[in-house]
Protein backbone atom coordinates (compact mmCIF):
# COMPACT_ATOMS: atom_id res chain seq x y z
CA UNK A 1 0.00 0.00 0.00
CA UNK A 2 1.56 3.50 -0.91
CA UNK A 3 2.23 6.05 1.51
CA UNK A 4 0.90 9.39 0.69
CA UNK A 5 2.34 11.49 3.20
CA UNK A 6 4.75 14.53 1.75
CA UNK A 7 7.89 12.37 3.24
CA UNK A 8 7.13 9.18 0.92
CA UNK A 9 6.13 11.83 -2.57
CA UNK A 10 9.05 11.94 -4.58
CA UNK A 11 9.62 13.98 -7.54
CA UNK A 12 11.85 13.00 -9.93
CA UNK A 13 13.50 14.79 -13.11
CA UNK A 14 14.44 12.83 -15.72
CA UNK A 15 12.37 10.21 -15.09
CA UNK A 16 12.36 8.73 -18.16
CA UNK A 17 15.95 8.54 -18.84
CA UNK A 18 18.73 5.72 -17.69
CA UNK A 19 18.95 6.25 -14.14
CA UNK A 20 16.00 7.77 -13.54
CA UNK A 21 14.10 4.45 -14.97
CA UNK A 22 15.76 2.43 -12.19
CA UNK A 23 15.36 4.89 -9.59
CA UNK A 24 11.90 5.20 -10.33
CA UNK A 25 11.39 1.82 -10.03
CA UNK A 26 13.50 1.60 -7.11
CA UNK A 27 11.53 3.79 -5.18
CA UNK A 28 8.01 2.36 -6.13
CA UNK A 29 9.14 -0.48 -4.46
CA UNK A 30 9.72 0.97 -1.21
CA UNK A 31 6.37 2.67 -1.26
CA UNK A 32 6.96 6.25 -2.70
CA UNK A 33 4.72 7.79 -4.92
CA UNK A 34 6.20 9.10 -7.46
CA UNK A 35 5.47 12.53 -9.89
CA UNK A 36 7.69 13.23 -12.47
CA UNK A 37 9.12 14.67 -15.67
CA UNK A 38 11.36 14.58 -19.03
CA UNK A 39 11.45 15.77 -22.33
CA UNK A 40 9.61 13.12 -24.28
CA UNK A 41 5.72 12.46 -24.06
CA UNK A 42 4.25 10.09 -21.11
CA UNK A 43 4.21 6.94 -23.85
CA UNK A 44 8.07 7.13 -23.65
CA UNK A 45 8.11 7.42 -20.10
CA UNK A 46 9.00 4.81 -17.26
CA UNK A 47 5.37 5.01 -16.58
CA UNK A 48 4.95 1.78 -14.93
CA UNK A 49 6.47 3.24 -11.64
CA UNK A 50 5.76 7.00 -12.23
CA UNK A 51 2.16 8.22 -11.44
CA UNK A 52 2.02 11.56 -12.31
CA UNK A 53 4.12 12.40 -15.60
CA UNK A 54 4.64 15.43 -17.42
CA UNK A 55 6.30 16.41 -20.91
CA UNK A 56 8.26 19.13 -19.38
CA UNK A 57 11.68 20.73 -20.94
CA UNK A 58 13.26 22.24 -17.81
CA UNK A 59 13.79 25.36 -16.96
CA UNK A 60 10.16 25.56 -17.01
CA UNK A 61 7.58 28.07 -15.20
CA UNK A 62 5.48 25.31 -14.73
CA UNK A 63 7.50 23.72 -12.01
CA UNK A 64 6.72 26.26 -9.49
CA UNK A 65 3.39 25.38 -8.98
CA UNK A 66 3.95 21.42 -9.65
CA UNK A 67 6.19 21.63 -6.53
CA UNK A 68 3.79 24.05 -4.53
CA UNK A 69 0.55 21.46 -5.32
CA UNK A 70 3.13 18.11 -4.83
CA UNK A 71 5.28 19.12 -1.75
CA UNK A 72 7.27 16.29 -2.71
CA UNK A 73 9.18 14.92 0.69
CA UNK A 74 12.46 14.43 -1.99
CA UNK A 75 13.53 15.98 -5.68
CA UNK A 76 15.88 13.46 -7.12
CA UNK A 77 17.49 15.30 -10.16
CA UNK A 78 17.76 12.61 -12.90
CA UNK A 79 17.80 15.35 -15.80
CA UNK A 80 20.40 16.77 -17.55
CA UNK A 81 23.81 15.51 -20.32
CA UNK A 82 26.27 12.80 -19.53
CA UNK A 83 28.69 12.94 -22.53
CA UNK A 84 32.50 14.10 -22.10
CA UNK A 85 32.74 14.57 -25.76
CA UNK A 86 29.66 16.19 -26.22
CA UNK A 87 30.52 19.06 -23.77
CA UNK A 88 34.14 19.48 -25.24
CA UNK A 89 32.20 20.20 -28.37
CA UNK A 90 29.33 22.17 -26.65
CA UNK A 91 29.86 23.56 -23.89
CA UNK A 92 27.92 26.46 -23.41
CA UNK A 93 24.70 23.68 -24.13
CA UNK A 94 26.21 21.61 -21.67
CA UNK A 95 26.54 24.12 -18.97
CA UNK A 96 23.06 24.71 -19.49
CA UNK A 97 21.66 21.75 -19.32
CA UNK A 98 23.96 20.80 -16.39
CA UNK A 99 23.98 23.81 -14.22
CA UNK A 100 22.11 26.20 -15.46
CA UNK A 101 18.65 24.04 -14.90
CA UNK A 102 20.41 23.05 -11.40
CA UNK A 103 20.15 26.22 -10.31
CA UNK A 104 16.89 27.33 -11.49
CA UNK A 105 15.55 23.99 -10.13
CA UNK A 106 16.99 24.72 -6.52
CA UNK A 107 15.70 28.34 -6.45
CA UNK A 108 12.13 26.80 -7.58
CA UNK A 109 12.16 24.09 -4.72
CA UNK A 110 13.39 27.62 -2.36
CA UNK A 111 10.27 29.39 -3.23
CA UNK A 112 7.53 26.39 -3.67
CA UNK A 113 8.42 23.37 -1.62
CA UNK A 114 11.45 24.48 0.41
CA UNK A 115 11.14 21.37 3.03
CA UNK A 116 11.75 18.93 -0.02
CA UNK A 117 14.71 17.31 0.71
CA UNK A 118 17.29 17.54 -2.98
CA UNK A 119 19.31 14.77 -4.24
CA UNK A 120 21.50 15.71 -7.13
CA UNK A 121 23.10 13.10 -9.70
CA UNK A 122 26.96 14.27 -9.54
CA UNK A 123 29.55 12.04 -11.27
CA UNK A 124 32.87 11.41 -10.39
CA UNK A 125 34.22 13.78 -13.62
CA UNK A 126 34.37 16.18 -10.68
CA UNK A 127 38.11 14.69 -9.53
CA UNK A 128 39.19 14.81 -13.30
CA UNK A 129 42.53 12.43 -13.37
CA UNK A 130 42.98 11.62 -9.41
CA UNK A 131 46.86 11.59 -7.99
CA UNK A 132 45.53 8.76 -5.82
CA UNK A 133 43.29 5.73 -5.32
CA UNK A 134 40.85 5.42 -3.80
CA UNK A 135 39.02 8.29 -4.61
CA UNK A 136 37.55 9.86 -1.24
CA UNK A 137 35.02 12.82 -1.09
CA UNK A 138 37.39 14.83 0.41
CA UNK A 139 39.80 14.92 -2.21
CA UNK A 140 40.69 17.68 -4.27
CA UNK A 141 38.39 18.38 -7.46
CA UNK A 142 40.55 18.89 -10.86
CA UNK A 143 38.28 18.44 -13.48
CA UNK A 144 39.29 18.06 -16.86
CA UNK A 145 36.26 18.42 -18.97
CA UNK A 146 33.70 20.97 -19.12
CA UNK A 147 31.09 18.02 -18.07
CA UNK A 148 32.91 17.42 -15.10
CA UNK A 149 33.49 21.78 -14.25
CA UNK A 150 29.76 21.68 -14.53
CA UNK A 151 28.90 19.25 -12.41
CA UNK A 152 31.14 20.66 -9.74
CA UNK A 153 29.00 24.23 -10.42
CA UNK A 154 25.87 22.19 -9.73
CA UNK A 155 27.12 20.55 -6.49
CA UNK A 156 28.35 24.15 -5.60
CA UNK A 157 24.87 25.33 -6.58
CA UNK A 158 23.34 22.79 -3.46
CA UNK A 159 25.96 23.64 -1.20
CA UNK A 160 24.64 27.55 -1.43
CA UNK A 161 21.42 27.08 -1.37
CA UNK A 162 21.84 24.88 1.64
CA UNK A 163 24.46 27.36 3.37
CA UNK A 164 22.44 30.44 2.58
CA UNK A 165 18.66 29.26 2.34
CA UNK A 166 18.48 26.25 4.53
CA UNK A 167 17.84 23.71 1.69
CA UNK A 168 18.41 19.65 2.51
CA UNK A 169 20.73 18.88 -0.26
CA UNK A 170 22.81 16.00 -1.13
CA UNK A 171 25.25 15.35 -4.33
CA UNK A 172 26.30 11.79 -5.57
CA UNK A 173 29.41 11.36 -7.04
CA UNK A 174 28.51 8.73 -9.57
CA UNK A 175 30.95 6.82 -11.05
CA UNK A 176 30.79 4.31 -14.45
CA UNK A 177 27.14 3.48 -14.39
CA UNK A 178 25.77 0.99 -16.27
CA UNK A 179 22.81 -1.18 -16.86
CA UNK A 180 19.84 -2.68 -19.31
CA UNK A 181 19.02 0.62 -20.96
CA UNK A 182 22.15 2.27 -21.41
CA UNK A 183 22.87 2.11 -25.47
CA UNK A 184 26.11 4.15 -25.40
CA UNK A 185 29.57 4.33 -23.37
CA UNK A 186 31.99 1.67 -22.80
CA UNK A 187 29.74 -1.38 -22.32
CA UNK A 188 27.14 -0.44 -24.42
CA UNK A 189 30.19 -0.27 -26.89
CA UNK A 190 31.80 -3.58 -26.19
CA UNK A 191 28.83 -5.74 -27.00
CA UNK A 192 28.07 -3.82 -29.91
CA UNK A 193 31.73 -4.49 -31.24
CA UNK A 194 31.28 -7.94 -30.10
CA UNK A 195 28.78 -8.36 -32.32
CA UNK A 196 29.23 -6.71 -35.33
CA UNK A 197 32.86 -6.53 -35.94
CA UNK A 198 35.47 -8.83 -36.72
CA UNK A 199 38.46 -7.07 -34.48
CA UNK A 200 37.74 -5.20 -31.35
CA UNK A 201 39.43 -1.74 -31.89
CA UNK A 202 39.05 0.48 -28.63
CA UNK A 203 41.01 3.67 -28.11
CA UNK A 204 43.54 4.01 -25.11
CA UNK A 205 46.10 1.53 -23.68
CA UNK A 206 43.56 -1.26 -22.22
CA UNK A 207 45.69 -0.07 -18.88
CA UNK A 208 42.72 2.64 -18.30
CA UNK A 209 40.32 1.64 -15.27
CA UNK A 210 36.80 2.34 -14.27
CA UNK A 211 35.14 1.80 -11.08
CA UNK A 212 31.63 0.36 -12.71
CA UNK A 213 28.56 -0.12 -10.67
CA UNK A 214 25.37 -1.24 -12.22
CA UNK A 215 22.54 1.42 -12.34
CA UNK A 216 19.98 -1.07 -9.67
CA UNK A 217 22.89 -0.76 -7.34
CA UNK A 218 22.77 2.94 -7.80
CA UNK A 219 19.17 3.47 -7.60
CA UNK A 220 19.43 1.20 -4.33
CA UNK A 221 22.11 3.93 -3.42
CA UNK A 222 19.93 6.79 -4.29
CA UNK A 223 17.53 5.47 -1.69
CA UNK A 224 19.72 4.80 0.71
CA UNK A 225 21.22 8.76 0.17
CA UNK A 226 17.53 9.84 -0.22
CA UNK A 227 16.00 8.36 3.46
CA UNK A 228 19.49 9.26 5.58
CA UNK A 229 20.05 12.57 7.69
CA UNK A 230 22.95 13.23 4.97
CA UNK A 231 21.31 16.71 3.91
CA UNK A 232 24.00 19.63 4.73
CA UNK A 233 24.92 20.64 0.77
CA UNK A 234 27.46 16.94 1.52
CA UNK A 235 28.61 14.77 -1.31
CA UNK A 236 28.47 10.62 -1.32
CA UNK A 237 30.52 8.10 -4.08
CA UNK A 238 28.47 6.21 -5.69
CA UNK A 239 30.41 3.58 -7.04
CA UNK A 240 31.14 -0.26 -6.37
CA UNK A 241 34.56 0.19 -4.50
CA UNK A 242 36.57 -2.18 -7.35
CA UNK A 243 38.62 -1.00 -10.09
CA UNK A 244 38.56 -2.82 -13.35
CA UNK A 245 41.01 -2.32 -15.81
CA UNK A 246 39.32 -1.51 -19.49
CA UNK A 247 41.13 -4.76 -20.99
CA UNK A 248 39.75 -6.83 -18.74
CA UNK A 249 36.30 -5.66 -19.35
CA UNK A 250 36.43 -6.09 -22.61
CA UNK A 251 37.57 -9.97 -21.60
CA UNK A 252 34.47 -10.45 -19.65
CA UNK A 253 32.11 -8.93 -22.26
CA UNK A 254 33.78 -11.34 -24.93
CA UNK A 255 33.52 -14.19 -22.91
CA UNK A 256 29.22 -13.56 -21.72
CA UNK A 257 28.73 -13.33 -25.67
CA UNK A 258 30.79 -16.23 -26.14
CA UNK A 259 33.07 -14.46 -28.89
CA UNK A 260 36.66 -14.75 -29.14
CA UNK A 261 37.94 -11.93 -31.34
CA UNK A 262 41.21 -9.76 -31.60
CA UNK A 263 41.09 -6.78 -29.30
CA UNK A 264 43.07 -3.76 -30.53
CA UNK A 265 43.82 -0.72 -28.70
CA UNK A 266 44.81 2.74 -30.60
CA UNK A 267 46.93 3.94 -27.78
CA UNK A 268 44.89 7.36 -28.34
CA UNK A 269 44.07 9.34 -25.06
CA UNK A 270 40.48 10.46 -25.15
CA UNK A 271 40.07 14.50 -24.27
CA UNK A 272 38.65 14.65 -21.12
CA UNK A 273 38.73 11.20 -19.76
CA UNK A 274 40.65 9.99 -16.62
CA UNK A 275 43.00 7.43 -16.86
CA UNK A 276 42.28 5.59 -13.28
CA UNK A 277 38.99 5.39 -10.76
CA UNK A 278 38.20 3.28 -7.58
CA UNK A 279 36.21 5.59 -5.37
CA UNK A 280 36.36 4.80 -1.33
CA UNK A 281 32.60 4.48 -0.61
CA UNK A 282 32.71 4.02 3.36
CA UNK A 283 30.61 7.21 3.36
CA UNK A 284 27.95 4.97 1.68
CA UNK A 285 28.55 1.69 3.17
CA UNK A 286 27.54 3.73 6.44
CA UNK A 287 24.40 4.69 5.19
CA UNK A 288 24.11 0.89 5.14
CA UNK A 289 24.64 0.26 1.02
CA UNK A 290 26.56 -2.45 -0.45
CA UNK A 291 26.58 -3.59 -3.96
CA UNK A 292 24.25 -6.34 -4.60
CA UNK A 293 25.49 -6.93 -8.61
CA UNK A 294 29.04 -8.30 -9.08
CA UNK A 295 30.47 -7.08 -12.62
CA UNK A 296 30.14 -10.65 -14.06
CA UNK A 297 26.78 -11.17 -13.39
CA UNK A 298 25.91 -7.22 -13.92
CA UNK A 299 27.50 -7.38 -17.58
CA UNK A 300 25.62 -10.92 -17.92
CA UNK A 301 22.66 -8.96 -16.97
CA UNK A 302 23.06 -6.41 -20.00
CA UNK A 303 23.90 -8.83 -22.66
CA UNK A 304 20.45 -10.73 -22.03
CA UNK A 305 18.82 -6.69 -22.95
CA UNK A 306 21.49 -5.62 -25.59
CA UNK A 307 22.24 -8.92 -27.48
CA UNK A 308 18.82 -8.57 -29.81
CA UNK A 309 19.18 -4.85 -29.85
CA UNK A 310 22.65 -4.83 -30.97
CA UNK A 311 22.26 -7.68 -33.77
CA UNK A 312 20.23 -4.53 -35.22
CA UNK A 313 21.66 -1.74 -34.67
Amino acid sequence: MLHHDAGKRVYLTGASGFLGRHIARAFHAAGYRIAGCDVVSPGSAAADFVHEYQELSLPSPRLGEILRVLQPGVVIHCAGRASVPRSLTEPLDDFHANTVVVVDLLDQIRRYAPRSKFVLLSSAAVYGDPTGLPIGEDAVVRPISPYGFHKRQAELACEEYHGVHGLKTVSQRIFSAYGPGLARQVVWDLMRKCEQDDEIVLAGTGAESRDFIHAADVAAATLRVAESEVHHGDVVNVASGEETRIADLAAAIMAAMGVDKPVRFTGEEAAGMPSRWRADISRLTALGFSPRWSLLDGIRDCVAWARPLVRRV
